[in-house]
């Protein structure tokens, strides 16, 4: 895989393409979902309710929480994960006013 060059991007642009990233695979929509319809802390039950083996939740987690859109605290021998508000409202705003664009059909256009 080649080098992205990431640096010839505005920042909006690298942010939107890796808040894009969350939503690339099924698994951290089904996270994301699980964690908002719990509106709490989950500490390990991902696994029975993802129906993944538990190094592929944990793969998924890290990235989300690399992301910024989770955070997690170490209770225990378990870490409990949650969705990061702050972060998310910012990734929304982003998101919003990047997919709210609209272009005018001309027709001369295809």
């Amino acid at each position: 895989m080649g080098v992205t060059k990431s640096e010839i991007f505005t920042d909006q642009q690298n942010q939107i393409s890796t808040f894009a990233k969350a939503f690339a695979h099924p698994a951290r929509v089904a996270i994301l979902e699980h964690l908002f319809n719990l509106s709490a802390c989950v500490c390990g039950d991902l696994v029975n309710e993802i129906g993944l083996a538990q190094a592929t939740i944990s793969q998924h987690l890290k990235e989300l929480k690399n992301l910024g859109l989770i955070k997690g605290e170490v209770e225990g021998t378990k870490v409990c994960y949650c969705i990061h508000q702050e972060n998310w409202t910012a990734m929304k705003e982003i998101m919003n006013e990047f997919l709210n664009q609209d272009k005018t059909v001309t027709p001369e256009c295809c």
